[in-house]
């Protein structure tokens, strides 16, 4: 059984500023000559780390780079046109409503994930990262010893 609830309080506003500072700029950059878009993004919080996915579909897994640096992740890469004519074909194009270009996501992810142990795969056009937490910052259970005997009753 799946349980979607909202992440905690601080974690839910980090990414909802994420989200409007990545749409801010990509209406400014989409109103420039440049286009950019943004993979859809999935963003979620497990007992031992995160785990983010992006949709990139027709994206060669060579065309995207992930980096992490100060406690931020970012995805960026680039996406073929789907036709690329000669440059001396005549062309026309009746619809095209598939996004190309450059791309970039970035997440501010909290203090207590452990940045050397990020993993990334790359499966059917979507880009999966593995984002453990420290063992230090999970939970985890104390065992308490009883000093005094036991009253048999």
């Amino acid at each position: 059984m799946m349980t979607v609830r909202p992440l905690s309080p601080a974690l839910d506003r980090m990414f909802s500023l994420n989200r409007e500072l990545d749409r801010a700029l990509g209406d400014a950059v989409t109103r420039s000559a440049s286009r950019v878009w943004h993979p859809a993004t999935d963003v979620i919080e497990q007992a031992n780390g995160y785990l983010i996915a992006l949709e990139l579909p027709g994206v060669q897994p060579d065309a995207v780079e992930v980096v992490f640096e100060q406690n931020t992740l970012t995805v960026r890469g680039t996406k073929a046109p789907t036709v690329q004519p000669a440059e001396d074909a005549e062309l026309r194009i009746y619809t095209a409503e598939r996004v190309s270009g450059a791309f970039e996501r970035s997440f501010r992810l909290p203090e207590h994930v452990d940045g050397s142990a990020i993993q990334a795969t790359f499966q059917n056009g979507v880009l999966s990262l593995s984002i453990p937490k420290k063992p230090a910052s999970q939970p985890r259970r104390i065992e308490i010893k009883g000093t005094e005997p036991a009253i048999n009753g």
